[in-house]
C-alpha cells in the first residue's frame, strides 16, 4: 500500500512538473476583438516584478502549513493527556525490516503527504484550466500589439481567431493566455484552508482557544489578499481569482474530509462499554426474580399454618 501511494505521488509531481516546465500541453489560442477594453490595461511586468514573486508565494504555502503542523504535532505529543490517547489511537508500526514509525512521526508524514499531495494536484488542475481555455489576460493586447492596419482589425466588432496578428514578444503573449483560473488565489487558499481545517479540528488544547482563531482568520485574510493583488495589478480578471478561489477550496475539502477523515483529533471520545452478552454468563449469575405466583403460594401456606396451629 506504502508503494502504491509512493508511485501516485510520484506521477503527481511529474505531472506537475510536464505542465509547468515544458511545452508538452499547448494553449489553447483563444479570439479576440481588437477594441476590447478588459484586455487593454497596461502591462504589469513580468512574474518578478510583483507585489507578490512567485518565489515567495511557492516558499510561503508550502512552509505555512508545514511549520503548523510540526509545531503542532509535537507540542501535543509532549502533553500528557494527548500523548496518552495519540499512542492509543495508532499504535507504533514496522516499515520494512528494520524502521520503526512512532505515533508522532506516522501522524506528521501522513497530515505533511497529503498536503502536498493537494498542492500538486491543485496545481495540475489550474494548469490544465489555463490551457484548455486560453483565456486572456487583462493586458493581452497591450502585449499583443495586433496590427490594427490589417482588414481584421479595420472592422470595429470583427471577432479575430488568428493568432498571427499579434506582433509583440512570443512569450510574453503565450503567458498573457493563461489566466483561468488563476494559479496564485487556488495555490493560497487550498494552502490556507488546508492549515485552517488542520488547527480548528486536530489541535485540541485549551491553551489554543485564542491562538486558533487568530492563525486561522490569518491565513485565510493572506489568502485572500493574494487573489485582490492579481485583480489590483491586472494580471487576471476577477472571475479568474474567483474560479481559483473555488478550486482550491474544493480540493482542501476534497482531501481534509474524505483522505484524512476530517483530521481525526488525538483526543478521541472515550469508547463505551460493550454489554455483555447474557448468552456467555451463566444462570446462577443472574438475580433472582419471584414471581406474583410464588408469593400468594407462600401466603397461602402461611395462613394454613396458622390454622393449624
Amino acid at each position: 500500500m506504502l508503494y502504491f501511494q509512493l508511485v501516485i505521488m510520484a506521477g503527481t509531481v511529474l505531472l506537475a512538473y510536464y505542465f509547468e516546465c515544458t511545452d508538452t500541453f499547448q494553449v489553447h489560442i483563444q479570439g479576440f476583438f481588437c477594441q476590447d477594453g478588459d484586455l487593454m490595461k497596461p502591462y504589469p511586468g513580468t512574474e518578478e516584478e510583483s507585489f507578490i514573486t512567485p518565489l515567495v508565494l511557492y516558499c510561503v504555502l508550502a512552509a505555512t502549513p508545514t511549520v503548523i503542523i510540526f509545531i503542532g504535532e509535537i507540542s501535543m505529543y509532549f502533553i500528557k493527556s494527548t500523548r496518552e490517547s495519540l499512542i492509543a489511537q495508532e499504535k507504533t508500526i514496522l516499515t520494512g525490516e528494520c524502521c520503526y514509525l512512532n505515533p508522532l512521526v506516522r501522524r506528521i508524514i501522513r497530515f505533511i503527504g497529503v498536503f502536498a499531495f493537494g498542492l500538486f494536484a491543485t496545481d495540475i488542475f489550474v494548469n490544465a484550466g489555463q490551457v484548455v481555455t486560453g483565456h486572456l489576460t487583462p493586458y493581452f493586447l497591450t502585449v499583443c500589439k495586433p496590427n490594427y492596419t490589417s482588414t481584421d482589425c479595420r472592422v470595429h466588432h470583427q471577432f479575430i481567431n488568428n493568432g498571427n496578428i499579434c506582433t509583440g514578444d512570443l512569450e510574453v503573449i503565450e503567458k498573457a493566455r493563461r489566466s483561468f483560473p488563476s494559479k496564485h488565489a487556488a495555490l493560497s487558499i487550498y494552502s490556507a484552508l488546508y492549515a485552517t481545517m488542520y488547527i480548528t479540528s486536530t489541535i485540541k488544547t485549551k491553551s489554543s482557544r485564542l491562538a486558533k482563531p487568530v492563525l486561522c482568520l490569518g491565513t485565510l485574510c493572506t489568502a485572500f489578499l493574494t487573489g485582490l493583488n492579481r485583480v489590483s495589478e491586472y494580471r487576471n480578471h476577477c472571475s479568474d481569482v474567483i474560479a481559483g478561489f473555488i478550486l482550491g477550496t474544493a480540493v482542501a475539502l476534497f482531501l481534509g474530509m474524505c483522505v484524512v477523515h476530517n483530521f481525526k483529533g488525538t483526543q478521541g471520545s472515550p469508547s463505551k462499554p460493550k454489554p455483555e452478552d447474557p448468552r456467555g454468563v451463566p444462570l446462577m449469575a443472574f438475580p433472582r426474580i419471584e414471581s406474583p405466583l410464588e408469593t400468594l403460594s407462600a401466603q397461602n401456606h402461611s395462613a394454613s399454618m396458622t390454622e393449624v396451629t
